[in-house]
């Protein structure tokens, strides 16, 4: 059993992706999901609290109950560890999100990076290369930022 990717597609809004033991389909969620992934596994390993958080998160994003955002997680971290090349060919469906869907996605992923409590510049530089790779621009990453700040700060 290989798990080498021989082909892939876009679509609508699902990457369509051939191995020898089959076709497989990938939508938004799983690629939020793995997107997440990506970025809590930047310094080196996935914290408790960034399990938890990204539970959460996905669990509020897509209203799933939390044993579907648990499964979407878990399926998204053994398909990219199966897959190595899979998280290069989630990038395609950046260009499927809208700004909104943008912006909420790099809010996420500034979650999860705190979510540990700890600054870890390996996790934000992890963080920026998702950005980038899914095609999030500067300018929605900062709106993001003002969220994040706007919704952590204590209130006055």
């Amino acid at each position: 059993m290989t798990d080498e990717i021989l082909s892939s597609r876009l679509e609508g809004t699902k990457l369509i992706i051939e191995t020898a033991d089959g076709v497989q389909t990938y939508d938004s969620q799983f690629a939020v999901a793995a997107l997440l992934v990506f970025v809590a596994r930047g310094s080196g390993r996935i914290e408790p609290e960034e399990s938890a958080k990204m539970i959460e998160l996905i669990e509020g994003h897509f209203h799933l109950q939390g044993a579907e955002s648990l499964e979407l997680i878990t399926t998204a971290m053994s398909e990219m560890a199966d897959k190595p090349t899979l998280v290069n060919l989630l990038s395609d469906l950046g260009p499927t999100l809208s700004d909104g869907d943008k912006e909420d996605i790099a809010l996420m992923g500034l979650k999860v990076v705190a979510a540990d409590g700890r600054r870890n510049v390996a996790e934000m530089e992890q963080f920026n290369r998702a950005m980038e790779a899914i095609g999030i621009s500067p300018e929605i990453v900062h709106k993001a930022f003002d969220r994040y700040f706007a919704e952590s700060s204590p209130a006055e």
